[in-house]
């Protein structure tokens, strides 16, 4: 190929040093109050552009994306963005650690770009409860157009949010927690905002096309089996990765986890319902959204197919989850052209997460420390040079304590050096299942198995195409092993995705610092970035070069 066909190629893909700005998408949202009945109840709401569930996020690989956020509520507010790897950029992840919390009455520009990612994703509030009330949606980004996909364009792209739901408000909640006591039991699920069977159809569909549908959930606490009646799903994507293409009758989403599947319109042309019914819990609750094909006048019947039983059957489905090496992914390369499998673990970090009283009180910690969010987000105590003063880095060790012993609580920063490629056992040894988060980072879920985690569980890793994602769960007296390069320079939240636990303290922060401090690997403080705490009143440090 000669030096100009290749540069015109290269053109082509975005891939030239030396080119026009990616292009810019532009938000502006009102977070206010509003009543909403998604369960026959009327209760407190949480509605951006007066919407719940709110706005869909269509974006493109490598868009900026520009969100004004006014808080109209009577209470500080963040928007984090779930799975959005915000790279050299933890400024815009919109977590109590990273981000002063916008006042009522005020906004806050959100500025990030979706660098080198594709997939299906969503947004929350991050502060408090608000989770519980709303201001959550979808957030898709698209293959650019010359970057191979590895299934045909789908006649139309739908997002289904899916969760669990209560009836009390976020304050009640918050105050429920605040007094020592549980959230209890969900009062339903809800698909898009909506629960039950006789509300109008959601989406429509043509007989002999394919449709894609991202499935995300959102919910507070439990794992949700999704199906559709008399189709067969096709998983083609997962927290952000193209996976090998199998079918599924269902498919178990746990909280935080996205799916996108390819659904065929290949059966009589009448209504069909989607499900989401919970999981591994001894109640049973559920919620229906109608597919219409198009022109039908035939209700779907009432007859729902069945959630499958038990653990075995949604470990052996994670099991079959895997990375689809030859595809592309936000560029042209193939996906499993990065051999994960083939580099030295630096650091293994066993976190167990366990539950006790402090002060008469519930809270939930990973390896005996009970995080609680500090007036000075710690990430701006780093930049400021101050974080001797509001935290103290690795107040957990590498290993959970080798003793029950009483839960700490305070700010719980992990620092990791720049570049190592870590380990991360995450255990569980209580009988309910768990999910866990990573901000600005996906992993390689490797492994699972029952029990504590011992080095011999390596010799079960998937070393060769376990799917790159975000979010993973861990199932009762069980543990999951991830692996990733701390390459990406910022602080960022590692959580439980539960979000009683989350607030109750079983989250930390993992402080990735470039040595050299260059815009190289890390962008400077915004300029509009709210202040607050110990760093509001302090000047500026110098920028990175």
């Amino acid at each position: 190929m000669s030096s100009i066909a290749l540069f015109v190629l290269l053109s082509l893909l975005g891939l030239s040093s030396v080119g026009a700005e990616d292009p810019y998408l532009f938000f502006t949202w009102n977070v206010t109050y509003g009543s909403i009945s998604p369960l026959g109840v009327p209760q407190l709401g949480i509605l951006i552009n007066g919407q719940f569930p709110g706005p869909n996020i269509n974006s493109t690989t490598n868009n900026n994306i520009v969100v004004n956020v006014f808080n109209n509520l009577d209470e500080p507010f963040l928007l984090t963005w779930n799975g959005i790897q915000q790279r050299k950029n933890s400024w815009q992840d919109g977590m109590p650690g990273t981000n002063c919390p916008i006042p009522p009455g005020k906004n806050f520009t959100y500025h990030f770009q979706v660098k080198d990612q594709i997939g299906s994703f969503f947004y929350f509030p991050s502060t408090g409860m608000h989770r519980a009330a709303g201001a959550f949606g979808g957030l898709r980004i698209n293959s650019r157009l010359l970057i191979p996909v590895p299934f045909a364009d789908p006649a139309d792209d739908y997002t289904v949010l899916i969760g669990d739901w209560y009836t009390k408000s976020h304050k009640d909640l918050a105050g429920l927690l605040d007094a020592g006591r549980n959230i209890g039991n969900p009062a339903g699920v809800l698909l898009n905002g909506l629960t039950g069977k006789d509300n109008a159809p959601l989406f429509t569909m043509e007989a002999g096309k394919t449709y894609r549908y991202r499935i995300c959930n959102v919910g507070l606490k439990v794992s949700l089996n999704f199906r559709i009646q008399s189709h067969l799903m096709k998983l083609v994507e997962m927290d952000g990765s193209h996976t090998v293409q199998n079918d599924y009758e269902s498919l178990d989403i746990h909280v935080g986890q996205c799916f996108s599947v390819l659904v065929a319109a290949n059966q009589e042309a009448k209504d069909y319902y989607m499900v989401a019914s919970t999981r591994f819990t001894k109640y049973s609750l559920s919620a229906t959204g109608i597919i219409r094909y198009a022109g039908s006048v035939v209700p779907p019947s009432p007859e729902l197919p069945k959630a499958p039983v038990g653990w075995a059957w949604s470990l052996n489905q994670w099991r079959s989850f895997r990375w689809n090496l030859t595809a592309s992914a936000a560029r042209p390369n193939p996906q499993g052209s990065f051999h994960y499998g083939g580099i030295n673990i630096t650091r293994t970090i066993r976190l167990a997460s366990s539950v006790g009283l402090v002060d008469g009180k519930r809270r939930f910690a990973l390896n005996g420390v009970s995080h609680v969010d500090s007036p000075t987000p710690p990430k701006l105590a780093e930049y400021y040079g101050i974080a001797d003063k509001v935290f103290k880095y690795d107040s957990i060790s590498d290993d959970p304590p080798a003793t029950e012993a009483p839960i700490t609580v305070a700010p719980n920063v992990l620092n990791a050096t720049f570049r190592d490629y870590i380990e991360i056992i995450l255990e569980n040894p209580e009988r309910s299942i768990q999910c866990y988060h990573l901000d600005g980072y996906s992993f390689f879920a490797v492994g699972m198995g029952h029990g504590k985690w011992t080095p011999a569980g390596r010799r079960t890793y998937n070393l060769q195409d376990a799917v790159s994602r975000h979010t993973i769960q861990v199932y009762p007296r069980s543990w999951s092993a991830i692996m990733l390069t701390f390459d990406n320079a910022g602080l960022w939240s590692l959580r439980s995705e539960m979000w009683e636990r989350h607030y109750l303290g079983q989250q930390l922060y993992v402080s990735v610092v470039s040595p050299a401090r260059s815009l190289r690997d890390e962008y400077n403080m915004p300029d509009d970035a709210l202040l607050c705490g110990d760093v509001a009143s302090l000047p500026k440090p110098p920028p990175y070069v």
